[in-house]
This record gives structure tokens, C-alpha cells and sequence, in this order.
């Protein structure tokens, strides 16, 4: 059985002692793309130049991209054995930094789209409605301008949308906190720290430069700073769900195998020593997703094995280069993918039913609350 593989691969990668929290290499790299961070505005803020404030305001985003993929790992309480050092971090990372509130990730990502990735109606982050039109049943269902938009217009549009992906994570994120604290205020103190860090957020990155700036200048480079960031998010978080190859299923899929559900939904894709620091792991999603609390320095490491599993138990496994993966992604807004019912009765992909195994049992909910 596949479960029993999964379990074996897990001891395995005990034995070699991949699931040791690797805490300073990766705060390590936290502080390197906190580097990159700060010294692309600094280089932007201090030159005159126009190419000079562009390659600092390129490695600002690549560098801010850094730090929410490294808090990425974070959230999934992969970077310290300690879960309040894990949650310190996310708390940095997402809210004080990006302006991203921790708890809507915690519930968007961790609990709701590592169990559904792709799930139509489950996985948010599957859904660009009503903008953008990413299935086919989403296009049929449309009408008059709307159809025609998304057939003829919304892949010449969606390029200079991207930018705004950031905006949008963040009033997600702050309608999300709002709603918890209206309704749910004594869920417990996380929810509160979150709405601390997101006030924080804007007093470092706009009151406190005030001070020492003009209004103008300060929130124009806020605005350009998440601006970019949109695109950053888009090259780094699309390539492992957005693709053609990346299957997205209906509600009617949950019963499905849930490795090949996850194996399915997912691919992978290659980077240099740069995107590497960039993605921090983000680049093996199937890893990520098989194993979302082992530290993600170790997924190149692990990555034979998994694809040598993938391959003996019938479970997809692709990888692509980078910019080929990108633009597949934007090739789904030409062709918009079909919305599978289950995942056993794809053709290239037929395997018995099953059921998540123990180790995976966290991820195999369809939960509405943040975990605690």
C-alpha cells in the first residue's frame, strides 16, 4: 500500500536525520533575504540613478519574497522545535513585515488548502473569480461581456493585474481578523497579537519614515513595495497550482486518495542558487506537501526518494524549469483547465482509492478554524 511506502519514506528520512529542525540554517537564510530587504530600499532611497534604484528596488522584492517564503516554513512550525519561536517568526514575517495577517494564513493555507489544493469551492487561492476566470465551468457559466472578457480579454489583462495580488492578500487578511475578532473574541490571544503585529506593520513602514520624510515619497514607495511584491507572489506561490498539469477538482474529489489528491494538484519546478533563496522550498511543492513540517532545506535532499515513490505507487511527480512553468500559468487564462470530478478516473493517473495515512492525518480536514 501506498500509505505503508509513506511511512517507510518518513523512517527513512529519520535515519538520515532530515527531521531535525535545521533552526539556524534557516534563520540564517531569514536574515540574509532580511538583508537583501532592507538594502534594496536603502539603495533606492539613496541613489539618483534610475537604473541603480530599479535593481534596488528588484533586489528589495526578491528579498521581501525571501522573507514570506522562509515564514512560509514558519507557519508550518518547520523552523524550530520550539512552536513559540515557529509562531514568533510568522508573526515577523507575515504581519510586521509584508502586512499579511498570520491568522489568515494559518486558516487559508495551512488549514484549508494543503488538504484541497486545487478543490473547486474549497481552495481559495484556486479561485481568481470574478476578475479572472481559471476553469472552464467558470466560463460557460458566464454571460454576455463577462464571457467575453474571459475568452478574448483576460489573459492580455492578468499581467498587469498581478501587481495587485499583494493589496488583495492584505485586505483578505485584515477582513479575515476583523471577522474572528467581531465574532470570536475569545478564541484566544493569537488573534489579538495578530492585529498588534498589523498595527506595527504600518507604523514601521510609513508613520515611523515620516519622520525623517516627506508623506508623498514614503507611501509612494509603499505602494510600489507591495506593488511588486504582487509579482513576486505570483512567480513564486502560481507555478506549483496554477499549470494545466496541476489537476483541479470538484467538491466530489474528497474522497479520493489523498497522496494522489495532493500529487496531482501539484508540480515542481527548478531554480538557481538565487530562486532557491527566493522560494525557500516553495520550488518542491510535492515534498512540501507530502511532508509540510520537515524543515524545507532538506527537500532537495529528499527529493529522489519522493519522485522514486511517486513513480512505484502511480502518483504524478512533474518538474519544470522555472520560466516554463510561469508561463504556463498564464497559458491557463488562454485555456482555462477543466474541473475534474474525481481524480481516479483521470485516464494518466488510475489508482485504486485510499485514505490519508497517520502522518498525514492534520492535513486531511476540511476545517474553518485556525489551528491552535
Amino acid at each position: 500500500m501506498r500509505t505503508t511506502g509513506l511511512a517507510e519514506l518518513r523512517r527513512e528520512f529519520q535515519k538520515r536525520g532530515w527531521d531535525r529542525k535545521a533552526t539556524g540554517r534557516i534563520v540564517g537564510e531569514l536574515l540574509l533575504n532580511l538583508a537583501l530587504a532592507l538594502g534594496g530600499i536603502y539603495i533606492f532611497a539613496s541613489c539618483s540613478g534610475l537604473l541603480l534604484r530599479a535593481c534596488g528596488m528588484i533586489l528589495s522584492t526578491a528579498g521581501s519574497m525571501g522573507v514570506a517564503t522562509n515564514t512560509h516554513t514558519s507557519s508550518h512550525y518547520a523552523t524550530s522545535d520550539k512552536r513559540w519561536f515557529n509562531e514568533f517568526l510568522t508573526f515577523f514575517g507575515y504581519p510586521v513585515f509584508v502586512g499579511m495577517s498570520a491568522c489568515y494564513w494559518w486558516h487559508q493555507h495551512v488549514v484549508i488548502h494543503h488538504p484541497a489544493p486545487n478543490v473547486v469551492g474549497v481552495d481559495d487561492d484556486a479561485d481568481l473569480a470574478p476578475w479572472f476566470a481559471r476553469t472552464k465551468d467558470e466560463v460557460q457559466q458566464s454571460t454576455g461581456f463577462a464571457r467575453f472578457y474571459y475568452e478574448k480579454l483576460q489573459f492580455f489583462v492578468f499581467p498587469f493585474a498581478v501587481g495587485f495580488i499583494g493589496f488583495n492578500m492584505q485586505k483578505a487578511g485584515w477582513i479575515r481578523l476583523i471577522k474572528t475578532l467581531r465574532h470570536n473574541p475569545r478564541l484566544g490571544k493569537r488573534p489579538w497579537i495578530d492585529l498588534g503585529a498589523m498595527i506595527l506593520h504600518y507604523i514601521l513602514w510609513i508613520i515611523v519614515p515620516m519622520i525623517y520624510f516627506t508623506p508623498a515619497p514614503v507611501i509612494g514607495l509603499y505602494l510600489l513595495r507591495t506593488y511588486l511584491m504582487g509579482y513576486a507572489l505570483f512567480a513564486v506561490l502560481a507555478p506549483g497550482h496554477f499549470p494545466a498539469e496541476a489537476v483541479c477538482r470538484s467538491k466530489s474529489s474528497r474522497d479520493d486518495d489523498y497522496l494522489l489528491l495532493q500529487t496531482a494538484a501539484t508540480v515542481n519546478f527548478r531554480t538557481g542558487a538565487m530562486g532557491r533563496l527566493m522560494c525557500s522550498g516553495l520550488e518542491y511543492q510535492i515534498e512540501h506537501h507530502l511532508f509540510p513540517n520537515i524543515s524545507h532545506v532538506y527537500y532537495p535532499k529528499m527529493a529522489d526518494l519522493i519522485q522514486k515513490f511517486c513513480r512505484e505507487n502511480g502518483l504524478p511527480y512533474r518538474c519544470y524549469a522555472w520560466d516554463t512553468v510561469v508561463w504556463k500559468c498564464l497559458l491557463m487564462l488562454r485555456s482555462p483547465s477543466p474541473v475534474q470530478a474525481a481524480v481516479e478516473r483521470l485516464p494518466s493517473l488510475a489508482v485504486a482509492g485510499g485514505v490519508a495515512p497517520p502522518e498525514l492525518a492534520r492535513n486531511t480536514t476540511y476545517a474553518e478554524d485556525t489551528p491552535e
